[in-house]
C-alpha cells in the first residue's frame, strides 16, 4: 500500500528551490528517488528513517528523518510526519544535513 505526500509551505520552497537550481539537479533528482521510495514505504532500507527530537509537527506529532543522501557532504534530508489522514505523510522540510 502507498502513500501520498503533503508538503508545508516550506517544503515546497525547498523542493522549488532545488528544482530551479542548475547547480543542485542531480540533488533534485536524488531527492526526488527518495521521495518515491517514501511513497511506497517509509521504511525502505534506503531512507534510513529514525525519529527526529528536536521539532515536533503542530500538533505534537512525531516528526521522521529520511535520507536522501548518505555519505556526501551537506547530503540532503528529509522530515517528515504522519498526517491525520489514512496513508498521509506531511513533507515538514528537505534540507542538507548540517
Amino acid at each position: 500500500m502507498s502513500y501520498f505526500l503533503s508538503f508545508t509551505l516550506e517544503a515546497k520552497e525547498n523542493l522549488r528551490e532545488l528544482k530551479n537550481s542548475a547547480h543542485l539537479e542531480k540533488r533534485f533528482k536524488v531527492v526526488s528517488k527518495a521521495l518515491k521510495n517514501l511513497v511506497e514505504d517509509p521504511r525502505h532500507p534506503s531512507l534510513h528513517t529514525h525519529p527526529y527530537f528536536s521539532i515536533f509537527g503542530p500538533d505534537g506529532e512525531k516528526v521522521f528523518e529520511a535520507y536522501a543522501e548518505n555519505d556526501t557532504p551537506a547530503a540532503y534530508r528529509i522530515f517528515f510526519y504522519y498526517g491525520h489522514t489514512r496513508r498521509e505523510i506531511v513533507v515538514v522540510a528537505i534540507t542538507p544535513h548540517p
